[in-house]
């Protein structure tokens, strides 16, 4: 089965050419012109590789690979005309390979197949957690996306799912209304963090956690929100 890359460039020129060339290689690459809508692919289907832009409309690539993280540990290749150390160094926070342009193609296709070489061997080892009990009575099946607690299904909408999912994915780690709201809504500017904060009220109502003695959400006052579940 061919290899699917995920390709995020606005540059129509140099996308063009990369997505022909690793085309040629045998693989299969979606190509999206914008960070918001890289990020939407990404969340729709699976990929095996991402090659991101740094400097893109809408969402930067930084950004991009941030909210990528969150989700999953699939190799990032960062493409960017930036060619000092430093912006390596900040490149690299969030990609696991940097290559600035203009590169050449022979390297590029190298580097991808390396990448893909090492993911496949990560894949052998790793084992799909199906499910996750916690403490308090919360259990979570992230493959069918069924939240129960204390083995009571709890109807969720599919926005409240992906909240969960994204803050029990990333234990303690503090997320900003913005960055909740452009990695579930994928829009790139929060302008009314009502929208945020309903969800996360009617959340924690079906989950039966208190704001004030959180055991799952909790409320980091003037930041945002983090998931303190303890896994058993």
């Amino acid at each position: 089965m061919k290899e699917k890359l995920l390709l995020i460039e606005d540059d129509t020129a140099i996308g063009r050419i990369v997505k022909d060339t690793l085309e040629q290689e045998g693989y299969c690459v979606t190509w999206a012109t914008t960070g918001l809508e890289g990020l939407a692919d990404f969340q729709t289907q699976p990929f095996d590789l991402v090659l991101v832009d740094w400097m893109l409309p809408e969402m930067d690539g930084l950004t991009v690979c941030q909210n990528i993280r969150w989700e999953s540990d699939v190799p990032i290749l960062m493409m960017s005309a930036r060619k000092e150390d430093a912006d390596k160094v900040e490149g690299l926070q969030g990609a696991d390979d940097y290559i600035a342009k203009p590169f050449s193609l022979e390297e590029l296709k190298a580097r991808v197949a390396s990448h893909l070489r090492r993911w496949r061997r990560y894949h052998k080892q790793d084992v799909i957690e199906e499910h996750t009990a916690y403490a308090n009575g919360l259990t979570i099946d992230w493959q069918r996306q069924i939240v129960c607690v204390y083995q009571q299904e709890i109807a969720l909408t599919q926005k409240e799912f992906a909240l969960v999912r994204l803050l029990a994915k990333n234990p303690s780690q503090t997320f900003t209304k913005e960055e909740l709201y452009q990695h579930i809504w994928q829009q790139a500017t929060l302008e009314d963090t009502h929208t945020v904060t309903v969800h996360i009220k009617a959340l924690r109502e079906k989950l039966k956690d208190s704001v004030k003695n959180p055991n799952f959400i909790q409320t980091v006052w003037g930041k945002g929100y983090r998931f303190i579940g303890e896994p058993l």
